[in-house]
């Protein structure tokens, strides 16, 4: 049940959820509660403007009933906001502008320690921002955000909230046979409500029915206006009402039981009178509190808004029902969907039939379910097998002995934490799905069976379960003492309640067993719950779980993310948990791609624990303290490695700034791992030999730029050896010319010259640079140096051995004779997006290879490129040096293996279809650059995180429909040429001429 006040000004609709202020009405058990309210808070599970105040408000007298618990977390959440406002007493002007929620947290629950509120559910949801346990609470809150509260007008629930004024309650529809058991709404045509009916007979519910037959049932939820609001808290210090609130209990007022339907809200119905309103209650108290409520509230509208296609489930105290909610299918206007395992690891799926479900547990081995059977929260081994109608849930792995060869069927089986003052203990509970806790041992059963055969069966006695002094009437499951929590000289566990199912030939012994042990009736164990254990309990094994989801989805390469889990480790102290595992994955998988992947997990799980603070996760990772690790990954000892970063971590956890600069480690050593996959591709280069080119001759290279048509980053490690990649590029021309380009000759000096011009020969050169020494070459795998693509480019050529004993000087005159010079340029845009880097690079290598006397065909140019862009750390793909590298309109491929290669098809088109395109296409330059460095980051971090986002892009990426927008179609290729030298230069004056 729960009470939703929304104040707003008078006339106006209320403000969608979030809410700002949020108090709910908690059981005896505040500070737990309090703490999974702060949970869900941290996890972004209370929407994206989370409330300002969190409250878990404890009802002041033990049986105060809805009304009175609403009064009193009305006046707490008042309190608290009065304090904040400046105020020395509480004034419920506070109330105007504020927005509060109120949750009654029930009763407690037979089937749930935790109670209602925290009964989970079969569910899971992939969109959250953080993985949990889906409980009522949280699907309560789902329902009032995304359904109930909207903004003004109406929404997805066909609810108005324009003009609303005074009191309105949420009804759904329902049956007539089902509302002969519950409370339904008499409304009149403008939605006002006449009365509330409660068990009423056939012919008055047949009054509320609408055209459908459906009668609007009372479902919990209602809404107060601000002056409504008001109003209400204004009674608090009105007697008896003021017994309803702790300051009451504090003051000795004595205690008043009130309902929030049916003393609060009933005083606003149109068709009741006051003399009918007041007569109604109970005694004497509540009669005078009746009419305190008249009068405060009467001139008040009480409206009903009914959410068409909603579903209302009344959690009872039938274990048939609450079994049946756990295996049945939400309906469809339902936000969650029901799964057989939620939140579970279960080593044989198969085991588990259609119309079971299981949830936050770890099955091992052959746990069979039946259809109709709920397991929660357990820890178990197999071979088990769990027949129909049962629930079981509490039990750890311990329990797995005692169940195997115990035939369980319609029964429910709980495992509970339970403190006896100071001591902590286990105690089990065994009962049967058909019984009720409170019928009269006459007409009752247990176990499914009549009492007085239960009694036969195993020899119990009456006297062993009641004192003499107890009433028959009193006699009941609820009051027997039955289960068995404490003995002199053994430890109690499973055995000692599954023996009550055995037959008499075999409990003879169990029997004694009982007898001398201390035992309580679940009336006795309810206040002795330890809910605070039990969620540590769940909290422990969802993380066990969780751990061994992450095996899972590495070690299987499957696209489920792992961040959700990971924020949820950060939130709720398991981090650590789940570093080991990562760990342990990176290091014993075997396998590069799983390392990567584990290392870049490890990375998100240091972002998520700096929570927002200390910088980016993209930056340098080049500090000397983890230059040992890297070191042990470059040279392919992989375990080794992982220790070491492990290690290293542990000195960087400290601070969010520490944290974050170790982030970028973990994703250095995960660059390092995706390097060594891509460089796989280097089988594929295959370098022949050429005539070398006279001394002085160039050797030059002009490409056209690229446009990508489709498939766009599925050329990206790792996403081309994880997923597989299909590109559609276009070689293109710019104004008329391969705007790309790249030249090298032979030289007398024995050195490397490498200039930067800044358009095509003979344009100005932009930087010049000489090396002489190998020293010069080694900042060629920093991106940002001057002159790194060509220096890398001689090295990835084999021109240069790098690093090598020998000099520079006696490398290249024993290797060549001569010395080199390569000039680049580019007549596009820096940052233009056409693919230049790469292109460049691939420019850069064909005339290399040719001016060494080298032969590559352009397959192994593309891999070449792929080699080169790994070796100077800026990643990349292979898109761009197909588009540049293969003439026309072509499409890509690489599938999802290692070695990675590249296949390359041309598209056929249609004649007159280039000319058509080149007539249509137009390059705009905006001046804005897109550095592809930068995005790659964000790309290759998002897919790794496995993003579903990412991951639903990256499987739509195919080769359906697409357009072609700008500039002209190559249909070429790149050219290379060797041409005579520019006696201009003095590159080697005397020799000039053509090949």
């Amino acid at each position: 049940m729960g009470a939703g006040i929304r104040p707003g000004r008078r006339g106006k609709g209320p403000d969608p959820v979030p809410l700002h202020h949020w108090a709910p009405r908690a059981r005896p058990r505040a500070g737990q509660n309090s703490t999974e309210l702060e949970v869900r808070r941290l996890r972004g599970a209370l929407g994206p403007r989370p409330p300002a105040l969190l409250l878990a408000v404890e009802d002041p007298w033990a049986r105060l009933g809805s009304g009175g618990a609403t009064l009193n977390a009305l006046l707490v959440a008042a309190e608290h906001l009065s304090a904040r406002a400046g105020c020395t007493v509480v004034t419920a002007d506070v109330l105007r502008d504020a927005r509060i929620l109120i949750l009654h947290m029930g009763r407690d629950f037979s089937f749930d320690d935790c109670g209602r509120a925290f009964t989970c559910l079969p569910a899971e949801e992939p969109g959250a921002p953080a993985e949990a346990l889906v409980c009522n609470l949280d699907s309560l809150l789902g329902t009032m955000t995304h359904r109930v509260c909207v903004a003004w007008g109406r929404g997805p629930g066909g609810i108005s909230w324009e003009g609303f004024q005074g009191v309105r309650v949420i009804a759904v529809p329902g049956s007539p046979e089902y509302a002969r058991n519950h409370g339904v709404y008499l409304a009149d045509e403008q939605g006002l409500v006449r009365d509330i009916i409660y068990k009423g007979t056939e012919a008055r519910i047949q009054q509320c029915a609408g055209p459908d037959g459906t009668v609007p049932l009372v479902c919990g939820i209602v809404f107060f206006s601000s002056d409504a609001a008001e109003q209400l808290l204004a009674t608090h210090v009105i007697p008896p009402l003021d017994a309803c609130t702790y300051m009451g209990l504090d003051s000795g007022a004595p205690p008043i039981q009130l309902s929030l339907f049916f003393d609060i809200v009933l005083s606003m119905a149109g068709g009741m009178t006051e003399e009918d309103f007041v007569k109604g209650g109970s005694d004497a108290s509540v009669r005078s509190a009746r009419s305190v409520l008249w009068t405060a509230l009467r001139g008040f509208p009480l409206s009903m808004a009914c959410i068409p296609d909603a579903s209302y489930d009344y959690m009872t105290t039938s274990a048939s029902d609450h079994i049946r909610s756990l295996t049945l299918l939400p309906g469809s206007a339902s936000r969650l969907r029901f799964c057989k395992t939620a939140h579970s690891h279960v080593d044989q799926p198969c085991l588990l039939e259609d119309g079971s479900s299981v949830t936050n547990c770890l099955l091992e081995g052959a746990v069979g379910l039946a259809a109709g059977s709920v397991i929660q929260h357990c820890h178990l081994q197999g071979p088990l097998e769990i027949g129909p109608g049962c629930l079981l849930s509490g039990l750890d792995v311990g329990s797995s002995p005692a169940l195997r060869g115990c035939p369980l069927r319609d029964v429910v089986l709980q495992g509970h934490h339970v403190r006896l003052r100071d001591l902590p203990c286990r105690v089990f509970t065994l009962t049967g799905r058909l019984d009720d806790w409170q019928s009269p041992v006459e007409e009752a059963t247990y176990l499914n069976v009549p009492w007085p055969e239960f009694f036969q069966r195993t020899g119990i006695r009456e006297g062993d379960l009641w004192d003499a002094a107890t009433l028959r009437r009193s006699r009941c499951l609820l009051s027997a003492r039955l289960f068995p929590v404490l003995h002199a000289r053994e430890a109690l566990g499973l055995r000692d309640v599954l023996w009550l199912l055995a037959p008499a030939v075999a409990a003879g012994e169990q029997l004694a067993r009982w007898r001398t042990a201390w035992r309580m009736s679940w009336q006795e164990l309810l206040p002795c719950l330890d809910t605070a254990a039990e969620l540590g309990t769940r909290q422990a094994l969802f993380f066990l779980q969780g751990q061994r989801k992450v095996r899972r989805v590495l070690l299987g390469r499957q696209d489920s993310s792992l961040l959700p889990l990971a924020r949820s480790a950060v939130h709720e102290g398991y981090h650590e948990a789940v570093l080991g595992t990562l760990d342990e994955v990176a290091s014993t998988a075997g396998d590069a791609g799983v390392a990567a992947r584990a290392l870049a997990c490890i990375a998100e799980v240091l972002g998520c624990m700096a929570r927002g603070e200390g910088g980016l996760l993209s930056g340098p990772a080049a500090n000397r303290e983890w230059a040992s690790a890297f070191a042990c990954l470059e040279r392919g000892d992989l375990a080794s490695g992982v220790r070491e970063l492990a290690a290293e971590r542990q000195k960087w956890m400290s601070r969010p700034a520490l944290l974050v600069r170790a982030a970028r480690h973990y994703k250095g050593a995960e660059q390092i791992l995706v390097r060594q996959a891509v460089m796989s591709s280097c089988q594929f280069v295959t370098v022949g030999q050429a005539e070398l080119p006279p001394l002085g001759h160039w050797v030059q290279v002009a490409c056209p730029a690229r446009l990508d048509l489709s498939g766009g980053w599925s050329d990206t490690p790792p996403i081309t050896y994880e997923h597989g990649g299909a590109v559609v590029d276009v070689a293109v021309l710019v104004d008329g010319c391969r705007p790309i380009g790249a030249r090298v000759r032979r030289i007398a000096e024995p050195e490397l010259r490498l200039v930067s011009l800044s358009g095509t020969p003979p344009s100005e050169a932009l930087t010049e640079l000489l090396c002489r020494e190998l020293e010069d070459l080694q900042d060629y795998c920093q991106p940002h140096a001057p002159g790194a693509l060509l220096k890398a480019a001689f090295i990835c050529t084999q021109v240069v051995q790098f690093p090598s004993q020998k000099p520079l000087r006696v490398q290249l005159m024993e290797s060549f004779g001569s010395g080199f010079e390569a000039h680049t340029w580019s007549t596009l845009p820096h940052g233009s997006g056409l693919g230049t880097s790469s292109i460049l690079a691939g420019a850069v290598m064909a005339s290399l290879y040719r001016a060494a006397g080298k032969a590559a065909s352009t397959e192994s140019l593309i891999h070449a490129v792929l080699h080169l862009e790994q070796r100077l750390t800026t990643g990349g793909g292979w898109q761009d040096q197909v588009g540049g590298l293969v003439p026309g309109i072509k499409i890509g491929r690489s599938k999802a293996q290692l070695p990675l290669r590249v296949e390359v098809e041309q598209i056929l088109v249609p004649e007159g279809f280039t000319q058509t395109l080149n007539d249509h296409l137009l390059l705009v330059y905006t001046g804005k650059t897109r550095l592809a460095r930068n995005l790659l980051q964000d790309v290759v971090r998002n897919w790794y995180a496995r993003l579903p986002s990412i991951v639903q892009n990256t499987d739509a990426l195919g080769l359906g429909n697409f357009s072609i927008h700008s500039i002209e179609v190559d249909t070429g290729g790149f050219s290379v040429e060797v041409v005579g030298c520019d006696t201009k230069d003095g590159a080697h004056p005397g020799e000039d001429g053509a090949v």
